[in-house]
This record gives C-alpha cells, structure tokens and sequence, in this order.
C-alpha cells in the first residue's frame, strides 16, 4: 500500500478518530500492510513486543492459555487494535493473537512509534490516550471472561 493510501486508511479508522492530520501522516510514515489467512497465530503469549496493528478487515481471538486449553478472551474485527504491548518496549504479549478469518490490517513497528512519540510530546500524549483506551478495554474484557469461567455452577450472570 501506497503512503497516500495508507494515510486514507488510517484517517478512516476509529482508532485514530479525531487525531491531528499530521499525527495521522506520522503514523503513516511507518506503517505497512500486512494480511494473515484464516487460522494464523500473529503471536503467542509471551513473545517479544514488536508490532501494533490496525485491523482493517477479518476478525483475530485474542486467547489465554490455561492448563489443557485456550480461553477466548475477547474476538477482535474491523476497526479494533491489537498488539498494544509493543508500543511500551520490552515486554511479552499479553495474550496470543489467532486469526479466526482472512485478516487484512496496517501494522506499525512499536520501536519506531515509540521513537516518534519521544521526538514530538503532542503526538505521543495522542497516542497514548487511544493506547490506553484500548488497555482499559482488554482488562474488562479479561475480567468478564473470569467472571465467566469461574462463576459457581447455576450462578452465571444473566
């Protein structure tokens, strides 16, 4: 994809929603089209942060291993985030990312945005607001799972 392609793309995401165009055109710079097919781990638990996707169309499962199985924490579609963790450094994912159909998203390498953020404050205070959104998110999502798996039998909300 084209920069002005990708910059259209990503002024149409709901992630970046009322972003400054020139923000909008920074993270253009370094972003990339990438595709997953249908049944693909993008990642594991665990695996070392690198990239941050916007989703564009496909839906992903974002997974937990436990003991002998995989819990759904959240499914993921058009106009969702994934990879969040790779925009703060060196850590782990948090789950495992799986794509449950053919995936088409605009992947941003965290290093580089990290770089962009700690050259121009505004842009990162940006950034950081919707990645936080997008981590409250999760959590919730996480919590309403546990909620769910270890409810007492006869008791799941309603």
């Amino acid at each position: 994809m084209e920069l002005k392609t990708l910059t259209e793309a990503l002024r149409g995401h709901p992630f970046l929603e009322g972003m400054k165009p020139n923000h909008v055109q920074k993270m253009a710079e370094v972003a990339m089209e990438v595709q997953f097919n249908r049944d693909q781990v993008i990642f594991r638990e665990g695996d070392e942060s690198s990239l941050f996707y916007l989703l564009l169309t496909g839906k992903v499962a974002l997974e937990v291993t436990a003991p002998g199985r995989i819990v759904r924490v959240q499914t993921l579609g058009e106009g969702d985030e994934l990879g969040w963790s790779s925009l703060i450094g060196r850590h782990g994912k948090t789950f495992q990312a799986r794509s449950i159909e053919p995936v088409r998203a605009i992947a941003f390498d965290g290093t580089r945005l990290r770089h962009a953020c700690e050259m121009d404050p505004a842009f990162g205070y940006q950034l950081m607001q919707r990645v936080l959104r997008v981590v409250a998110e999760r959590l919730q999502a996480t919590r309403l799972q546990l909620i769910d798996v270890f409810a007492p039998a006869g008791s799941k909300l309603a």
